[in-house]
């Protein structure tokens, strides 16, 4: 089928885009900022078109010669996003009706019955409604939280968990919740094109598993591997006074968070599962919620962080972060990052990052490195210093006092992890490209923080950071500047 996606550079849409072309489907994509899309790898097998959805002129141009829309827009980031996604839907609705679209398919929110709706339930099921009316045959799938790395609903519920071991519950993290993974969504969306025309009507979609938000946040917690989280109810902290104080705990955006705190007022639980009669169940039955957390933190746990730390793109599952994604998706992952131009060729700049790292002289800092000197002072859990036969031919897996080799590819990259007690991951990168008439050092340092006291950790590190990290970069290239693998300064590193 030849398929438009509007909304191909939001969450949603760059995780279905790679599955509608692995399904044979041809597939047109309307950004209005197609640049987010230049590193895609499956840039060069969309047809990509400038345009906004408020604009009919490139709606129609967009849905010319196309068969099914998947309409992927919302606007919640608007402060005025409930006119802003009538309106867009109205020029939608009229344009695919224009163009004898065979389908639309539109994810929307559950619609509780009986409840007042918040601005942002309310919004979806007008948009849907509209849609439906188009005269096209609409499939509205209407979705509680998604549950996979990169989603606001489940970025939202991860921050608040890793970073709050004792919460208070107001009224709205004890409604009841129907969660899904993203990947049956997507289950979702590519069979919805295939519906028989008389099918124009919303579906209620959810995994097997219904909570409450708090027990939504403890099951996290037991997956992530922390602590349990407590949680005191109180009969106060409204949607509104919740909203800033999300906003100081989490990245994500104040207007992003008080919409999805305000919608979860409203239970979300599915009223029927009528979309059974029509799409069965992928295979291996609907994920449970578990799983799922599982799915959306496996990059973290096979340590293969490359999506994460270069946002370079990855083939790897829906469930996991993609470079499109917002910056505060997929956790938090601070880095410091160190470059510096060499004037030694690239083997040379290699030879020198291997001596330093065998013999971990970094002699720019005359004091203590702060983290032994907090493990020293904390834990005492320093590992007593071992020496190599063979101080350069490093190898994977190699323990190197408190830093073990994670992965090596000669001549090219270094990856150091920790190998001790912090309140959180940490890694060391170090990497070599050649330039004209001389090559790039880079360096980078990753830290993964544990809740609130790896977030304070990172935090009271900042003043020595400049003097540790830029210490290593500047000794590593004036080593190989010297020609030699040498460095004669005392190990404290």
């Amino acid at each position: 089928m030849r398929c438009v996606v509007f909304g191909a550079t939001g969450y949603l849409g760059t995780r279905l885009i790679p599955q509608l072309l692995a399904s044979g489907h041809s597939v047109r994509v309307m950004a209005r900022n197609p640049a987010k899309l230049d590193n895609v790898p499956w840039r060069s097998q969309v047809d990509v078109v400038e345009g906004d959805v408020v604009d009919a002129d490139n709606v129609r141009g967009a849905l010319e010669g196309q068969q099914v829309l998947y309409y992927l827009v919302h606007s919640l980031m608007s402060s005025d996003f409930v006119d802003l996604d009538e309106r867009a839907a109205r020029i939608v609705a009229e344009c695919a009706a224009q163009a004898g679209l065979s389908r639309i398919v539109y994810v929307g929110g559950i619609i509780p019955e009986g409840q007042q709706l918040s601005d942002h339930l309310a919004s979806r099921a007008e948009v849907g409604r509209l849609l439906r009316e188009s005269s096209v045959p609409t499939v509205e799938l209407r979705a509680a939280a998604i549950i996979g790395a990169g989603s606001a609903s489940f970025e939202m519920l991860r921050y608040l968990t890793d970073r709050l071991p004792l919460m208070v519950t107001p009224r709205w993290l004890r409604t009841c919740v129907q969660p899904i993974a993203v990947r049956d969504v997507l289950h979702y969306l590519i069979k919805s094109a295939e519906l028989p025309a008389e099918v124009n009507r919303p579906f209620d979609i959810g995994g097997p598993d219904r909570f409450t938000y708090t027990e939504m946040i403890r099951k996290y917690s037991a997956v992530a591997g922390l602590p349990r989280r407590l949680a005191v109810p109180v009969p106060i902290l409204s949607p509104r006074l919740s909203a800033p104080w999300v906003d100081l705990v989490t990245p994500i955006p104040r207007q992003l968070a008080a919409s999805l705190i305000k919608s979860l007022e409203n239970d979300m639980v599915c009223a029927e599962r009528d979309i059974a009669r029509y799409i069965p169940d992928p295979d291996g039955g609907l994920t449970h919620y578990e799983e799922a957390v599982e799915l959306a933190l496996a990059h973290l746990r096979e340590r293969d962080l490359r999506t994460r730390w270069s946002r370079a793109d990855t083939n790897g599952a829906s469930s996991q972060p993609l470079p499109t994604d917002p910056q505060w998706a997929g956790g938090s992952l601070y880095e410091d990052v160190r470059e510096r131009r060499s004037s030694t060729d690239p083997a040379t700049l290699w030879r020198a990052i291997e001596a330093a790292v065998s013999e971990r002289n970094w002699s720019a800092f005359p004091l203590e490195w702060p983290l032994r000197g907090w493990v020293h002072g904390l834990l005492s859990a320093v590992r007593p210093r071992r020496h190599r036969a063979d101080e350069r031919q490093l190898h994977d897996g190699e323990a190197l006092d408190w830093w073990r080799v994670e992965r090596i590819d000669p001549p090219l990259l270094l990856r150091l992890r920790a190998d001790i007690p912090l309140p959180g991951r940490l890694w060391l990168e170090f990497s070599v490209s050649a330039e004209e008439n001389g090559s790039r050092y880079r360096q980078r340092t990753l830290f993964q923080p544990y809740g609130l006291t790896g977030q304070l950790f990172w935090s009271a590190s900042a003043p020595y950071r400049d003097l540790v990290f830029g210490g290593i970069a500047r000794d590593i290239t004036a080593t190989a500047r010297k020609g030699t693998t040498q460095v004669a300064v005392p190990s404290h590193c």
